[in-house]
């Protein structure tokens, strides 16, 4: 089947109840002591305790598993919980772990505190590619990889970084939530694990906290124990949501990509704007790497603007917005905007020097968008002056 068609088909009953029914469970019964220790030697595949999962949960990993082209999936309560369950699951004391300059703020402050039970954390560029190999020690044992970083959008190369790590038994873990298993794999890329903040684009709707986490056969041991030591589990009514916004993801994502592209356009145009990362243009760096390795593009943002846009100035701009709401997280149907302190980009900020930040283009009419930023932009008092100045884009 195609993509399309798993996302419609797959992860739920073929009789009965069209969408998995929310069962809400802790402990189940059993009619005899051979059931029950039958269920017991494969927790996390038969009803034995609601932490290890129910049919509501059973299904949603199944069907991530399939999309992610794993051996098998587990749920997390949030995209973090998925980040620090994957690290665990590979990193003991003595042990080195490198990740991007541009990895998520929460995921490289769980990562530096991981020094207390002796394990180091090191930084290396994103766009360094096979040149990984510089960077790596011999006590190396996880390469975690995010791209495009979440908010400066640097494009990874993926399979040389995967290659080289191959080959020296080096675990590599990455953060696929900006284009979801539907427009990037990262395992069929090489990669050992693979993880996604369901609570943005899969779940969809910015009403539920979720996290996946699928991996290769060699990789799953570890991460089932972990899962299972930990007590790693989500609630059913958040399973349910997250499955069934799964089933509307790829005409959710065409339409967020679409609209994305026409405001990133417009945005260039405009005399404020210095730069926008957002790899599916031309004349982003990261967009060869894009048009190789991804099936698609989601809605998701960087927009520095130029030095002479002072904070007075983009106060305005922010507070005059309407559609775009001012808030954390992305992947809803809605338009947000959110600030972001170019000192925390740790040496991965954008060419400007002027303010920046993340747009999720939401799924509202284009036009409108375009209008809400046009006015914003206006409020802020800036753009006829830049015009006049021969500040735009040469």
């Amino acid at each position: 089947m195609n993509p399309e068609t798993q996302l419609t088909h797959l992860g739920r009953p073929q009789s009965g109840p069209v969408n998995t029914p929310v069962y809400r469970a802790s402990t189940i019964v059993f009619d005899s002591l051979a059931e029950f220790v039958d269920a017991r030697e494969h927790p996390r595949h038969a009803l034995t305790y609601g932490r290890y999962g129910t049919p509501t949960t059973f299904e949603l990993e199944n069907l991530v598993a399939t999309l992610e082209g794993a051996a098998a999936a587990a749920l997390a309560p949030s995209g973090l919980a998925a980040v620090s369950t994957s690290l665990q699951a590979f990193l003991r004391p003595g042990d080195h772990l490198l990740m991007p300059h541009s990895v998520y703020g929460p995921a490289r402050r769980f990562a530096l505190g991981l020094a207390e039970w002796g394990v180091e954390t090191s930084f290396y560029p994103p766009d360094c590619g096979a040149d990984i190999a510089g960077h790596l020690r011999a006590n190396t044992r996880v390469v975690y990889l995010e791209s495009p970083g979440s908010l400066t959008f640097d494009m990874q190369d993926i399979p040389a970084i995967a290659g080289v790590c191959r080959k020296r038994g080096i675990v590599t873990i990455a953060d696929n939530t900006w284009a979801t298993p539907l427009y990037f794999q990262p395992l069929r890329h090489g990669v050992d694990v693979s993880i996604n903040a369901a609570t943005k684009y899969i779940v969809g709707h910015s009403d539920a906290m979720l996290g996946t986490i699928a991996a290769t056969q060699a990789a799953w041991p570890a991460i089932e124990r972990t899962v299972n030591l930990l007590g790693v589990c989500v609630g059913p009514d958040d399973a349910f949501l997250a499955s069934r916004g799964l089933r509307t993801l790829a005409v959710r994502l065409e339409k967020h990509a679409r609209n994305a592209l026409d405001v990133a356009r417009w945005l260039q145009d405009r005399p404020e704007v210095a730069q926008v990362c957002y790899p599916p243009l031309p004349e982003d760096p990261g967009n060869a790497i894009w048009k190789r390795d991804f099936q698609g593009a989601s809605g998701l943002m960087g927009v520095s603007l130029r030095p002479q846009v002072g904070p007075e100035n983009f106060a305005r701009l922010v507070d005059a917005l309407r559609i775009f709401r001012l808030g954390g997280s992305w992947g809803g149907y809605e338009s947000l905007i959110f600030p972001i302190d170019t000192q925390a980009l740790h040496g991965s900020a954008p060419e400007s020097e002027g303010p920046y930040f993340r747009l999720h283009i939401g799924l509202e009419h284009a036009a409108d968008m375009i209008d809400d930023l046009r006015g914003a932009f206006d409020a802020a008092g800036l753009g006829q002056s830049l015009h006049l100045s021969g500040s735009n884009h040469e």
